[in-house]
């Protein structure tokens, strides 16, 4: 029987957003120190929690989600250092993704669809921070959605969901990576990051071909509507400005999920 099926049948839906919120939220602040870490490349497993600016390692009512933030003002208790924005935009994200995964998700997905979300968070805002989408976490991501399409794949005794997946992760990387050569062949330089097919890949394994299609168009309305806030606002735009694509991917992906499981 299905573990969320389980879940839901013994524990009462207010007690299951509510855990679904706290442990999005505990996700998140790791996420968090994920994103500080890795383009410092510092281990994201090793070592206790610390002040970036004083190295005072943190105490455990330091480390509260969200609440130990705004507590705290976003500083830190010994040396008054900055803690970013990020941080606190971390956790209250994945308290979000466990919320609406508990209350939105199609029935039995409730999981799967916390494991996609916080993992497109990270990649998600590692390309809005930094433009970077490290491979190891997509791998990670098309690990997952292989593994997931086998399973279902094993407890159907039909072929269907794997090749179904298999066939989206092709057409997502495939279709991404030709537009890539394409556009270098014709302008002469690159103009899309190195990392966003891949991710396209792994987000098709999850989504199907289908899901592939509604996300790309999802995400170039996402872009569409960023350059344009950023032209209101002032910014110029010309043809060397970098837009965080995956981080359009990931923000289209996720709520396609959310509402239609795979594809």
């Amino acid at each position: 029987m299905d573990t969320d099926l389980i879940l839901s049948a013994t524990i009462p839906p207010g007690v299951m957003l509510a855990g679904g919120g706290v442990l999005g939220a505990i996700i998140g602040s790791f996420l968090g120190a994920a994103l500080e870490r890795l383009p410092a490349e510092r281990s994201i497993v090793t070592g206790r929690s610390a002040c970036d600016h004083c190295g005072t390692a943190l105490a455990v009512q330091d480390l509260v989600p969200v609440i130990s933030w705004l507590a705290l003002k976003g500083r830190c208790r010994t040396c008054g250092g900055r803690i970013g924005a990020w941080q606190l935009a971390c956790e209250l994200g994945g308290a979000a993704i466990g919320l609406a995964s508990v209350a939105l998700a199609p029935v039995g997905l409730a999981l799967a669809a916390m494991v996609l979300g916080w993992q497109l968070l990270l990649l998600a805002l590692l390309d809005l921070r930094h433009l970077w989408l490290p491979r190891v976490l997509t791998g990670v991501l098309a690990a997952n959605g292989l593994l997931l399409a086998a399973g279902r794949s094993w407890a159907m005794q039909d072929i269907f969901p794997l090749e179904w997946a298999l066939i989206g992760g092709a057409l997502g990387f495939g279709m991404l990576w030709s537009v890539a050569f394409g556009y270098r062949r014709l302008r002469g330089r690159e103009g899309m990051g190195g990392g966003d097919p891949p991710l396209m890949g792994a987000i098709g394994l999850w989504l199907g071909p289908l899901g592939v299609v509604h996300t790309l168009l999802g995400a170039a309305l996402v872009g569409l509507i960023a350059a344009i806030a950023m032209h209101v606002s002032g910014r110029k735009i010309g043809a060397d400005t970098a837009l965080p694509l995956g981080t359009c991917l990931a923000a289209t992906a996720w709520p396609m999920f959310l509402f239609s499981g795979f594809g």
